[in-house]
């Protein structure tokens, strides 16, 4: 009887032993699914965003491109964010501002011109709704390259040649410390000049260190690039002369002449 209980003992272990086996076979050859990748943010449409006073005196540029227009010189996500948030802010901080002071009736342009810099709230919001406004309208998809006609000739007379001009303002929009913007401005004898300037100021208010009509801007606030570019804001600037649209900066700079 004793034998008889060993010999079923000795069965159970090697049934045991023979169920983990096929266990472990079992799971050997069990296929582990790939880890998805994360879905893609979704991208909505610039002709939804709505300065916030409908009734304001500022509203917003409209984008003339889809937010993934300009990709992968400047990505799709980094478009959204900069136009439907930041450009959208400025643009209902400024009717803030001005509502209900005399400069409610007057043009971004007339405002510069007699802004006290103290007034912050207009200096930092009416800056970055016109500088935004410019950025926009100069950008565009298969653009690039170089300019043609009247504002070649101009940029080989003032700068020496088109290879000059970009490499000033490729240093303008290096060197500029923190956050700001660079400019191709006309001045007020009609010249070219390139430029710079700190957060949301530019050329056309008064105390800064060169002053003109701009007609070519780039932003280097880390929000115009960090998503894709990082702390490399060097290649973004590079990218960003593959966006320029040549055409929109030639007729600001016929209208910037027109003016003089």
């Amino acid at each position: 009887m004793k034998k008889i209980k060993i010999f079923f003992s000795a069965l159970a272990v090697v049934a045991a032993l023979q169920s983990c086996k096929d266990k472990n076979n079992l799971e050997e050859v069990v296929t582990v699914p790939e880890p998805q990748k994360e879905a893609a943010a979704p991208v909505g449409n610039p002709d939804d965003v709505k300065a916030e006073d409908a009734a304001g005196k500022f509203q917003m540029t409209k984008l003339p491109y889809a937010y993934d227009a300009l990709a992968p010189n400047i990505d799709a996500r980094t478009m959204e964010i900069h136009y439907s948030k930041h450009y959208k802010k400025y643009t209902d901080e400024l009717n803030k501002a001005t509502k209900g002071t005399d400069l409610e009736n007057k043009t971004i342009e007339e405002i510069f011109a007699t802004l006290d810099p103290e007034n912050k709230a207009v200096r930092n919001n009416g800056g970055g709704y016109y500088n935004h406004g410019l950025f926009w309208e100069i950008m565009g998809p298969k653009a690039g390259g170089a300019p043609t006609g009247a504002l070649a000739e101009a940029i080989n007379k003032d700068f020496g040649s088109y290879d000059a001009f970009q490499k000033l303002f490729t240093e303008a929009a290096t060197k500029q410390f923190g956050s700001g913007w660079a400019w191709l401005i006309v001045t007020k004898e009609g010249k070219l000049a390139v430029t710079s300037t700190p957060n949301q100021d530019n050329p056309l208010m008064k105390g800064q260190a060169v002053t003109g009509i701009p007609i070519l801007a780039l932003d280097v606030w880390e929000h115009a690039y960090y998503l894709n570019y990082q702390n490399k804001r060097p290649d973004y600037i590079t990218a960003f002369y593959n966006v320029i649209n040549w055409a929109a900066v030639t007729k600001k700079y016929e209208a910037a002449l027109a003016k003089k």
